[in-house]
């Protein structure tokens, strides 16, 4: 039998990678006082008594004189440190696809942070399942948590599942034409996705980045994380 060698790499870099990137949309306010500051003093004031209640680390100073420190800037710079390492080091699976290009490699590794984003997500629920009926001490937090990541893991996995070929498809004309119709078709599909979404943010700038990023508009829940709605 022949032994399946494990990289560890597919583990513990996309770990790393999802914990830089919770702790950069926790403390990402952070980095809009510092390069978004309110003119509006009150405005201000409010933002960052509202972010001082949620800092996980309240005893670091700010770097250059404003509010994220240290950690902060260093999960900025080591997020694509690791996606970077990641794309490079990810290797194709057995039952994966043989189509290996440069893009391919980056919707493989999204596809290993969603595989570990699926195991966070169910050890949170375990957690929460453990302390509401084994307890009786339910958190505030493990609900809204895993919506979070079921939210994530909805969005990348379909990315994966394109790469991989694995959508569900209308495949009967698709599959009778020949392959250069077929790239006809694949680019009249990409085209409309692309379309789809550049109106969808174009429409939604304006509401998304003044209403809601800019004014940091919670969710008003009992755990009411400083992540926008």
């Amino acid at each position: 039998m022949q032994e399946t060698k494990i990289n560890h790499k597919e583990w513990y870099v996309p770990i790393a990678f999802i914990l830089c990137f919770g702790w950069l949309a926790w403390h990402f306010p952070f980095f809009t006082l510092d390069f978004m500051t309110p003119e509006d003093p009150s405005l201000l004031e409010q933002l960052s008594s509202q972010m001082m209640r949620n800092d996980v680390t309240p005893n670091l100073p700010g770097l250059f004189g404003g509010y994220a420190d240290i950690v902060d800037w260093t999960a900025l710079i080591a997020m694509p440190i690791l996606f970077i390492i990641g794309v490079l080091t990810v290797e194709r699976a057995r039952m994966e696809t043989e189509i290996w290009r440069p893009l391919d490699r980056v919707a493989v590794f999204i596809g290993r942070v969603t595989m570990v984003l699926i195991s966070a997500l169910t050890a949170v629920m375990i957690y929460e399942v453990f302390l509401r009926y084994v307890v009786e001490a339910p958190t505030l937090w493990a609900n809204e948590l895993s919506l979070w990541i079921a939210g994530f893991v909805f969005l990348c996995s379909g990315l994966y599942a394109m790469q991989q070929r694995t959508h569900i498809r209308i495949f009967l004309l698709y599959d009778v034409v020949p392959r250069s119709l077929q790239r006809i078709f694949d680019t009249i599909s990409v085209t409309l996705i692309v379309m789809f979404a550049f109106f969808l943010v174009f429409g939604s700038y304006k509401q998304v980045f003044v209403n809601k990023l800019y004014r940091w508009e919670l969710y008003g829940s009992a755990f009411n994380p400083p992540i926008k709605s």
